[in-house]
């Protein structure tokens, strides 16, 4: 067999979009999924098999997995949510623990217990700064920096190190734009792959449906980097950190987001369309109607 076949249909499983029933979430293996819940919202994620794919797949497949977020900050450039991803159950845990210590703490200082007093500060001080190290974002970049460092032979190394410096040059304080552009870029083109294939499923070519769809895609391909490298450039050639630069790169930042969320719409209700043999498509063809409306506000942007 191919050595590539478990890759593929690993990646095609990780790409193909979760099928429900009586609210659970399955894979395309038929895999009952396990529930996340974060501070924000509650998702089913599917995870990437061990040793399948290196780090770089995983973060285009897979990139809301923990997999993938634990990359992200290995590398650098994860952000709080990433670390929330991974530490799913701290935010519960904590709230059990302080929940348990206040009540504690209520009788203690009523009765003016001094050891009691200064042993309820010190248990409420230590999860603090457990959370200051588990959040600390610089901890999981210099472990990054010294796994990178090892090799260090010759000076030619050196010098194509700096490359990536002056390219990611830019203010400081615009650098967290930089980390949710690239992110976005990643999601987009996860969502891009897996409709394009599902809009070759549903109206296989040649059909004038089939060729509407895949031209209001490639437009939104188009704009979507156009917004991405506007963003980009902002922050590289901004020279203060102004309220006008921020509302500009966010502004395109939004628009990013509107196109990956409609290509999301899209995809869910092409999956909708292919499972419900014999219904009429217009629902899809709304939709098709607003992600071209979409195109069009985001072009007069």
């Amino acid at each position: 067999m191919n050595s590539q076949t478990p890759k593929s249909h690993e990646i095609k499983r990780l790409t193909t979009p979760l099928t429900f029933e009586n609210s659970r979430a399955y894979d395309s293996e038929g895999n009952l999924l396990k529930c996340s819940e974060t501070l924000s919202d509650v998702r089913f994620t599917i995870e990437p098999k061990d040793n399948l794919l290196n780090d770089n797949e995983i973060l285009q497949y897979a990139p809301e997995s923990k997999s993938a977020s634990a990359i992200r900050l290995k590398r650098g450039f994860g952000s709080i949510w990433d670390v929330l991803a991974i530490h799913e159950s701290l935010p519960w845990i904590l709230a059990l623990y302080y929940t348990v210590l206040i009540s504690i703490a209520i009788p203690v200082t009523y009765e003016k217990h001094i050891f009691g007093m200064y042993l309820i500060l010190v248990l409420f001080i230590i999860p603090l700064i457990y959370l200051f190290f588990t959040f600390n974002l610089k901890r999981y970049a210099k472990n990054n920096v010294s796994e990178v460092k090892v090799p260090k032979k010759e000076t030619k190394t050196e010098k194509v190190a700096e490359a990536p410096v002056e390219e990611s040059s830019g203010l400081d304080s615009l650098k967290m734009y930089e980390k949710e552009i690239n992110n976005l870029k990643v999601l987009f083109g996860v969502k891009e792959k897996v409709v394009r294939e599902l809009i070759e499923k549903r109206f296989q070519p040649p059909q004038i449906t089939y060729d509407r769809f895949i031209s209001a895609v490639d437009s939104c391909d188009k704009l979507f980097n156009v917004q991405a490298d506007g963003a980009s450039n902002i922050i590289k050639l901004a020279a203060e950190d102004t309220p006008r630069v921020r509302e500009e790169i966010e502004n395109k930042i939004d628009a990013m987001k509107r196109i990956i969320d409609q290509i999301e719409d899209l995809t869910n209700e092409l999956v909708i369309n292919i499972s419900s043999a014999g219904e009429s498509p217009e629902e899809v063809k709304n939709l098709l109607d607003d992600m071209e409306n979409l195109i069009d506000s985001v072009k007069d942007y």
